[in-house]
């Protein structure tokens, strides 16, 4: 897992904090920008969850906190809902500035309707998924409804969202019933996904009709069957990510990666400004290649002495087990651990020239079942003659051939 964090400033100098989600094997193909819900903060179960599943399909993510709340600087009474919209933009700001404009934005309850009037002011933005969104942002008075004759009498009051005491201002009441989500919506010009639970009872479904019915095609709606309006559930949120990153695809640019031939049985291919990042093909498996952060490289993958190491540990496992099988001993397992004792780097240093240093392959076997102690001697004679161990051990050549 890939986590940074990230601060970025909002459109009156203050510090917007933020973590930066990235996938662990690869370069984001696309940024997504998340939008929470009303009074929450980017570490919401359910935010952290739908951001996971969207990385491990190659996205990268920004989560940040609205001004005034979690990490970031400023008074929460002070903000509204324009408010939130203008720290999208900054945030979209920050991710073209630093890394690549967004594709995609996400919004949970009110960050939904945040994130509508957000894309329609940020042209890298091509499609918006809305959870549990409400169709017009004046939807935050129903959960002010015991507060709301003070804060338009006296200005503000105390309202208590989710366990926490919040002061709530009449101007952020006055911004939100200037705000017209189905107007935005109408005439917004990007793909928009509308996810929403008919038990919702926070945000009622209706909500979800309301918004699609506004908005134009392409649009799409996926019921949240069972799932509550904050998506406790882990098995929710991670549906969601997952559902998002499939359906982002028809609507964003994503780079296919072009499939290696080869008549050999491995295939290696590294372009120059992906550093050490090499792609691999062997038989019908697509791999990768890389070196440690510590070298230069991205750490998106086994480094190539780690694949020679993993060959051996293999080996090793399948003729044991094989062995055993066959002689009819009670082989449960065979673990094997295997580390390589000089660095590709060192060894690379100068190619051309010849190592006086000895390769060393260290090699730990845990064996698992109900064994004497005559079998478990027959058996690590045995992890010698596997076939890549006598490979390591024999005279070996390379013959190249430039097509």
């Amino acid at each position: 897992m890939n986590i940074q964090k990230v601060t970025f400033k909002n459109n009156d100098g203050l510090d917007l904090k933020g973590r930066l989600e990235l996938p662990t094997h690869q370069k984001p193909h696309n940024f997504v920008l998340f939008a929470h819900c009303f009074t929450c903060n980017k570490n919401l179960s359910a935010v952290r969850n739908i951001s996971r599943a969207l990385t491990a399909k190659g996205f990268g993510v920004l989560r940040f906190d609205f001004t005034g709340l979690g990490e970031s600087s400023g008074d929460f009474e002070n903000t509204n809902f324009s408010g939130n919209i203008l720290d999208l933009i900054e945030a979209s700001k920050y991710l073209e500035e630093n890394y690549a404009a967004p594709t995609l934005l996400i919004g949970h309850s009110l960050g939904g309707a945040a994130a509508i009037f957000a894309a329609d002011a940020i042209d890298s933005i091509k499609a918006v998924a809305t959870i549990a969104a409400p169709s017009n942002p004046d939807h935050v008075q129903h959960l002010l409804k015991s507060n709301l004759e003070e804060i338009n009498t006296t200005g503000k009051a105390v309202v208590n969202l989710g366990g926490r005491d919040f002061t709530i201002k009449k101007q952020f009441l006055d911004d939100i019933k200037s705000k017209s989500l189905s107007e935005i919506a109408k005439n917004l010009n990007k793909a928009l996904l509308i996810l929403h639970s008919p038990q919702d009872r926070i945000v009622g479904i209706k909500n979800a009709e309301d918004l699609y019915i506004a908005a134009k095609h392409p649009k799409s709606f996926v019921s949240l069957d069972g799932s509550d309006h904050l998506l406790m559930q882990k098995e929710d949120s991670i549906y969601v990510g997952e559902l998002i990153a499939s359906w982002a695809k028809r609507y964003i640019p994503i780079p296919e990666n072009d499939i290696l031939k080869t008549t050999h049985d491995v295939v290696a291919s590294l372009a120059k400004e992906e550093g050490f990042t090499t792609q691999l093909r062997s038989g019908n498996h697509n791999l990768i290649a890389d070196e440690p952060l510590s070298f230069g490289g991205n750490d998106f993958g086994p480094s190539p002495y780690d694949y020679v190491s993993a060959g051996l540990s293999a080996c090793t496992a399948m003729t044991v087990q094989m062995y055993a099988k066959r002689k009819q001993w009670d082989l449960d397992n065979i673990e094997v651990h295997t580390s390589y004792s000089k660095t590709h780097a060192e060894d690379c240093a100068n190619c051309e020239e010849n190592s006086a240093k000895i390769d060393t392959f260290k090699r730990t076997i845990k064996l698992t079942g109900h064994l004497d102690d005559k079998q478990i001697k027959r058996l690590l004679q045995i992890a010698d003659k596997c076939p890549v161990h006598k490979t390591l051990h024999s005279v070996a050549q390379i013959i190249t051939t430039l097509v």
